[in-house]
């Protein structure tokens, strides 16, 4: 059956299986669940409870995900499924993601057939989102396999705390990634997030596989918007993952555990703007507020692509390249 997990993602270890499938490495007795809520030992094998059990299938643009250097324009199948390896109090998919009760209830879509829905929409790619994928990794996996095999890209919209076993597998089957780099704080990680703090690694270890790479940071008023941290979160993006790795910083509303904090306000995106820019990142974009974002020439400084929310006005990149001086623009273009 299709939902027991792969023997490469999990090992024995006496009478507890370990799961190999994100950085909490969860030890589980038999007919234990993960901390996910979905991964599960059942007889010794480790079953992923909500294999083909969607949450949320929907058609977006890529630019919704966000990735702005990856198929701009395109329309992308997006989906999710119940659980999720984090627990932020600021979750916007609270109502899927930390369900833990019934996760094997939702309709079941197997992985050709999801990929058949991609192609009768037109859809140049499927993204695992809304709830973390790397929890549902082995449906992932499977349908990514068969998109690949019709000229279908991958994305990952992830937390970043993948185990590096998941990582190295995900190298020519998952095409981009935008990875939440929410904090660089490991208290943050660690008591707000009750997460491990392995986000730089995964990071690093994503850039370096050669996947599509962009970050986004979404800025809690309160939390992790003072200087300081907004300069160490640049200086590792610049430093570890190169300039040219996209930077979204994207603003906060009040929602589920913290209905208490204020939205993020606009001169607080444009100070973190300032400060990536003071780093050298080329590539800046300030999220949910209905804002044009500019991709830029880092060469002659021409407008190569204009968009509003998640709309494209303006594309002046040419074959991959600036239109203007011809010089290569990071990215997938088409």
């Amino acid at each position: 059956m299709p939902e027991f997990v792969n023997k490469k993602f999990y090992k024995v270890e006496g009478n507890k299986i370990v799961c190999l499938i994100c950085q909490h490495y969860c030890k589980l007795k038999k007919g234990q669940i993960g901390i996910c809520g979905v991964n599960k030992n059942e007889n010794g094998k480790l079953r992923n409870l909500v294999y083909g059990r969607l949450a949320a299938l929907n058609i977006d643009p890529i630019e919704k995900k966000p990735l702005y250097h990856f198929l701009p324009g395109s329309k992308s199948l997006s989906i999710g499924t119940l659980g999720c390896n984090m627990q932020c109090p600021f979750c916007q998919n609270w109502h899927i993601s930390q369900i833990r009760e019934s996760v094997n209830n939702t309709e079941y879509i197997p992985p050709e057939n999801l990929v058949q829905i991609a192609i009768k929409y037109n859809c140049k790619s499927i993204a695992y989102t809304y709830n973390e994928p790397t929890i549902f990794y082995p449906y992932a996996r499977d349908t990514a396999f068969i998109a690949k095999e019709h000229g279908i890209k991958n994305i990952f919209v992830t937390n970043g705390i993948e185990s590096k076993e998941v990582i190295d597998d995900m190298i020519g089957i998952i095409d981009a990634c935008n990875v939440d780099f929410k904090s660089i704080n490991p208290h943050f990680y660690k008591k707000i997030l009750k997460s491990p703090f392995g986000i730089l690694d995964s990071l690093k270890q994503i850039k370096k596989s050669g996947i599509w790479l962009e970050t986004t940071t979404l800025i809690v008023p309160g939390e992790n918007d003072s200087d300081e941290e907004l300069n160490q979160i640049a200086d590792f993006i610049a430093n570890e993952l190169g300039t040219e790795t996209p930077w979204h910083i994207s603003a906060f509303y009040p929602q589920y555990k913290m209905t208490n904090k204020p939205s993020t306000p606009k001169k607080l995106l444009e100070k973190a703007f300032e400060i990536g820019t003071k780093k050298g990142l080329q590539y800046i974009y300030i999220g949910n507020l209905g804002l044009k974002n500019q991709t830029i020439c880092p060469n002659c400084h021409s407008t190569l692509i204009e968009r509003r929310a998640y709309q494209i006005l303006v594309d002046n990149i040419d074959n991959g390249k600036c239109s203007n001086c011809g010089i290569e623009i990071p990215g997938l273009w088409n």
